[in-house]
């Protein structure tokens, strides 16, 4: 199990430091500056987040497909999956565009709104080269080959990272663009990583028979189908999770400037920690579709509990960082004492729920491993929308607590999902081991 998930956790952090740079660059211009890229990014992520879930099927069917010893179908099922990538770009995009021309009557702060408009025209640009990276990634992770994964996260930060010190300050000659510039460096850092990937995939398959060019390339609506029944409530399980942050995002913009950009730092820092469950998760699909496959059902749900109880370890030390040393962590973003207070409260409250990310975040992998995509999606619409974003509503405006009692609404929709989650997979495992 750590074998595969460390290369594939260290995927998903550098997906999120891509995040942390742009709003470390951008944070010297300013808390405006960090509450834009910060709520521009999260809107574009609750649309991005949909459209990757929806390739999520390639999970279990690609690693059902490799445990069973026939790699042609895992061909198949990548070809399947960069139409279905091109199909969703096209509408998401659009999704994109609609957000941006709404914003302005969001309510939020002027000088906000006027950058955000311009960092999501460019941004939305990296949505198609993204999904494509997507079904690249799931199938390489499917069949081993997931450090390849890691190598092109860790070459795109750094084109990302260069990108914004050229683009945003405008060095080597170019003109500073400010908040656009971080955006533009985002885009190229993404046409990066789709172009690496494939070049892996196609290196690869001229080695090992039988030969991908050998596959049919033509749409098969059959097989769209059966990847869009597993991935469209997986993609309804993701956007319920990061939409409801993506809500929250909006109301802390109607607190304040400073609650807002307070609020996007201690995303950054509880969306990082989260990426080591959220890795952890791919890799537990991963291992318990290859025992799927190989039809040992003992086998899978021994890399499901493993792979929890890696996650929920992995949490408390997160939990204890984020307990520990709250200030330095925070004070990493900004000099702004009013952020700062705000952000170290927001962290106390990230450190009561980091076990329960954990948790619900591997739990909804290893039940995708078994082919259950629908599960996490219920609950999570449950836990979040029903419970989460309503307490955390009522704490924030209407009892006064601000944007940390909006966290609390959103902590207690954690625990919810986390504890539903795990006794599904306990149900699932009595009925699947006898």
């Amino acid at each position: 199990m750590l074998a595969l998930a460390a290369p594939v956790v260290l995927a998903e952090l550098g997906w999120v430091m891509m995040g942390i740079v742009d709003t470390l660059m951008v944070g010297r211009l300013g808390a405006h500056a960090i509450g834009a890229v910060g709520l521009a990014s999260t809107l574009f992520i609750a649309v991005a987040v949909f459209a990757t879930g929806m390739l999520l099927g390639l999970d279990p069917l690609v690693s059902q497909a490799f445990g069973a010893g026939r790699l042609e179908e895992c061909h198949r099922w990548l070809v399947d999956g960069v139409w279905l990538s091109l199909f969703v770009a096209v509408p998401t995009v659009g999704l994109v565009y609609v957000l941006r021309a709404s914003i302005a009557s969001w309510g939020l702060p002027p000088e906000v709104v006027a950058l955000v408009r311009p960092y999501l025209a460019i941004l939305v640009w990296s949505l198609p080269p993204l999904l494509l990276h997507v079904a690249f990634r799931r199938y390489l992770q499917a069949i081993h080959m997931a450090r390849h994964v890691t190598i092109a996260l860790i070459l795109a930060n750094v084109v990302n990272a260069f990108g914004n010190w050229v683009l945003v300050f405008g060095h080597l000659g170019f003109p500073a663009m400010g908040v656009p510039g971080s955006a533009l460096a985002t885009l190229v850092a993404r046409v990066f990583m789709a172009a690496y990937l494939l070049a892996v995939i196609l290196g690869h398959e001229l080695q090992v028979p039988p030969r991908l060019r050998d596959t049919p390339l033509g749409i098969h609506p059959a097989r769209l189908r059966r990847l869009v029944a597993l991935g469209f409530p997986a993609a309804g399980q993701m956007v319920a999770e990061v939409g409801v942050f993506s809500a929250a995002t909006a109301l802390a913009g109607r607190v304040s400037t400073d609650a807002l950009a307070a609020h996007q730092i201690a995303l950054n820092l509880a969306s990082f920690t989260f990426m080591v469950p959220f890795g952890i998760a791919s890799a537990a699909a991963v291992r318990v579709g290859h025992a799927v496959g190989r039809r040992d059902p003992a086998g899978a749900m021994r890399a499901g509990w493993t792979a929890i109880a890696i996650g929920v370890g992995f949490m408390a030390v997160a939990a204890a960082a984020f307990l520990l040393a709250p200030r330095l962590l925070v004070g990493a973003f900004t000099t702004d004492r009013t952020v700062i207070e705000t952000g170290v409260a927001l962290l106390f409250v990230a450190a009561v729920f980091q076990l329960f990310d954990g948790v619900q975040g591997v739990t909804t992998g290893a039940l995708r491993g078994l082919g259950d995509t629908r599960t996490a999606m219920l609950w999570n619409l449950a836990g979040h929308w029903a419970v989460g974003l309503p307490l955390g509503y009522v704490l924030c405006f209407r009892r006064g607590y601000g944007v940390v009692g909006l966290w609390w609404g959103l902590s207690a929709g954690l625990v919810i999902c986390a504890v539903a989650l795990i006794v599904s997979w306990m149900r699932k495992g009595t009925r699947l081991v006898p």
